[in-house]
């Protein structure tokens, strides 16, 4: 009988241990140990993540994690693919941090954990110049372009608008300029920088609406059960962001910067 009873208390604290001893998740001390922080993103959303002349990661997102990094005493790994792949691989725990300009949103938070907001973005809504289309309201009835996986492609499927969507916003741009779409809805700032870029040798070509989409917070994402790395990281975040280095960072790309509120 005591045998019986030595085995089911075992079971069960088996059981305990399956239920719990795992669900820490990934501490400071486990990235420290493993000497790197490996990000996810998708490097097509300047001025936050793209590739530089050399073909290297680099922007705004990625200056933060660099220091975020030298914070915690690590190298900074990115691994890059398509948004729609970001926050599966970070939730499923192949990748540490989803760093994509990505947007923390109700339903997102389901299934991953945020860090503290280090900005506020809106997506902008671009036309081709000469379009009717000249405010929000203008779109109804209109098919417009977002990236796969986006708060874009989430708010217009919410609310009703007929859209297509695309692997990068390069592919999303070019559909609008074929005249596959009415129009483009895209973060406010990769908006101004795509838009700027594609105008300096079709001047006047793509004109971003004066009215916002949305308004959205961004932040970076984690896998559940991180909570440890996460509050650290926040620390960090909400001292870049109350010296003024986050703003600087968004000064030397000469974007606009919109902090999100503390305390």
């Amino acid at each position: 009988m005591k045998k019986i009873i030595s085995v089911i208390l075992a079971v069960a604290l088996m059981a305990v241990c399956f239920a719990g001893c795992g669900s820490q998740g990934l501490t400071v001390a486990d990235i420290q140990k493993a000497g790197k922080l490996t990000i996810a993103t998708s490097p097509d959303f300047p001025p936050f993540e793209y590739l530089d002349e050399n073909g290297q990661p680099t922007g705004i997102e990625i200056e933060i994690m660099e220091l975020i990094c030298q914070e915690l005493g690590v190298e900074l790994v990115i691994e890059q693919m398509n948004f729609d792949s970001v926050l599966p691989g970070v939730q499923a725990g192949k990748y540490d941090v989803g760093v994509s300009g990505i947007s923390v949103t109700p339903d997102r938070e389901k299934n991953t954990l945020f860090t503290d907001p280090y900005c506020l973005a809106a997506q902008a809504i671009v036309v081709l110049n000469g379009s009717p289309i000249t405010c929000k309201a203008d779109l109804e009835g209109k098919t417009i372009a977002v990236q796969s996986g986006t708060t874009a492609e989430a708010y217009a499927l919410e609310n009703g608008y007929t859209f297509n969507p695309y692997a990068a916003n390069t592919d999303a741009q070019e559909a609008l300029l074929a005249g596959k779409v009415d129009a483009w809805v895209i973060d406010d700032l990769t908006a101004a920088e795509m838009v700027a870029l594609y105008n300096e040798a079709n001047p006047g070509a793509l004109v971003v609406l004066g009215e916002a989409m949305t308004t959205e917070p961004y932040a970076f994402a984690f896998k559940q059960g991180n909570d440890e790395l996460v509050n650290a990281i926040n620390e960090i975040i909400n001292k870049l962001v109350a010296d003024g280095t986050v703003a600087e960072i968004f000064a030397a790309n000469n974007a606009p910067y919109t902090a999100p509120a503390q305390g």
